[in-house]
């Protein structure tokens, strides 16, 4: 059950017009400060962002499962459950449930949610998107800032240039 916190930033930034993606990335945000916290752990950071967005589907972030290919079959129907449920009137989850998957998860290591190993998984994930996917999503970044966002985000780009000459 994601904490209400979450929701309501999630809710905030479909309010801003913010992408499914985003609004998910809150709830992902909260699995790996549950990890780092010790509520739990996870097998690795991909398996920590998959219950994270999990979690978003379960809440009503119309954010649709994966393309066929894109994962798994297995994941990618897991992904249009959980979708499916966000899109239903919420029926209380199982405990038994709940609880066996708590358990499995607190047996798991720590250090899924640590800095080395989501800068890796950063970086692992990036190196498998073309040159012109990672400049298209800059660009849509760009495009959800704002005027003050943007004006920000280029004197901030301007410092580290300067820097570096």
């Amino acid at each position: 059950m994601p904490e209400k916190q979450t929701v309501e930033r999630a809710r905030k930034a479909k309010r801003k017009g913010k992408s499914a993606s985003t609004q998910a990335g809150e709830f992902v945000r909260e699995e790996m400060h549950h990890i780092r916290e010790g509520k739990h752990g996870a097998r690795s950071t991909k398996q920590a962002i998959a219950i994270g967005l999990s979690k978003a589907r379960r809440a009503g972030v119309s954010l649709p499962p994966p393309e066929k290919g894109a994962v798994s079959e297995e994941a990618r129907r897991s992904a249009k459950r959980a979708y499916q449920a966000g899109q239903r009137r919420k029926a209380k989850p199982s405990a038994r449930r709940s609880k066996a998957t708590e358990l499995a998860l607190k047996r798991e290591h720590r250090s899924a949610a640590s800095k080395k190993a989501l800068s890796q998984h950063a970086r692992s994930a990036a190196r498998k998107r073309t040159r012109t996917e990672r400049s298209a999503s800059a660009r849509r970044a760009a495009r959800t800032k704002g005027l003050r966002g943007r004006s920000a985000a280029a004197r901030k780009a301007g410092r580290t240039r300067a820097g570096r000459g």
